[in-house]
């Protein structure tokens, strides 16, 4: 819990001196005011509404126990057993089997499932998917995951600010502004590598794992979604790769810039590790 304080700090502080490190390149002293304040602003916002940000670019609806009583239950049971508040329950209209926790903290926490994870699993791997994210939620993994998401995901406005701030008209675009377009999604890719280790996939499915009883379920979970989603394109997650790490797998269908936004460890370790546990 202290150490994902201490990297969403490092998270917050860095975008604040990159923003007035560009600001500063396209405008002078102005410029990296204007970034300053921008950047401290974005920090500000992604605290308190970067889970409602992610969960509106998914379209998730929120279910309760008469709208969804399989997944809403199933989720209050789990959370009893954890010991958490009970989170809300969003659905996601999506065919990829896959799911993810969002939230600031356990009082004000999210997790949310594809309609297509419901269809694909058994009841009993389904529990040990979202027991999965019950335990994000219980580590406090999800704080620094969403603000991460969206601050990566608002560094492309550094682009739009460099057009307006700098832009020299149609015939004699900025230089400057060229080169930072071009950085910036490898820069977001390498901000969330950084502030997301892969090695709280392995804690998420642990304690899953413990939550649910069952390491098995998590475990033959993990190797239909993976043999499934593959196949079956997200274009949510596509166009927003930064949000590829909040999920209980890779949800992108490309490679080259979109790998940089990969945290997830290999499948295959994964599911070896819970089927040691039994």
């Amino acid at each position: 819990m202290f150490g994902n304080w201490i990297k969403t700090s490092i998270l917050m502080a860095g975008i604040v001196a990159l923003f007035g490190v560009i600001g500063g390149l396209i405008g002078g002293q102005q410029g990296m005011l204007i970034a300053l304040l921008f950047g401290g602003g974005m920090n500000l916002w992604a605290y308190w509404f970067s889970d409602k940000m992610v969960l509106r670019m998914y379209k998730a609806r929120e279910v309760d126990a008469s709208t969804s009583p399989y997944l809403y239950n199933m989720v209050r049971e789990l959370a009893g057993r954890a010991e958490l508040p009970m989170p809300k329950v969003y659905l996601i209209d999506e065919a990829q089997p896959n799911a993810f926790a969002t939230g600031r903290n356990p009082e004000h926490a999210a997790v949310a499932a594809t309609t297509g994870i419901i269809r694909m699993l058994s009841e009993r791997e389904l529990r040990g998917v979202m027991a999965h994210e019950l335990a994000h939620v219980k580590h406090r993994d999800i704080l620094i995951s969403t603000i991460s998401a969206s601050v990566a995901g608002a560094i492309s406005a550094l682009a739009q600010f460099g057009m307006f701030f700098g832009g020299r008209g149609e015939d004699r675009p900025n230089p400057i502004v060229s080169i930072i377009i071009m950085i910036l999604a490898p820069i977001a890719g390498m901000l969330i590598q950084m502030a997301i280790s892969r090695t709280r996939e392995f804690g998420a499915d642990k304690g899953g794992a413990e939550i649910s009883g069952d390491p098995a379920a998590l475990a033959d979970a993990l190797a239909k979604i993976d043999a499934y989603a593959r196949g079956i394109p997200m274009h949510t997650a596509d166009e927003h790769p930064e949000t590829a790490q909040m999920m209980i797998m890779n949800p992108l269908s490309g490679g080259g810039l979109k790998g940089l936004f990969s945290t997830h460890p290999a499948t295959e370790e994964r599911i070896a590790r819970l089927r040691a546990m039994r």
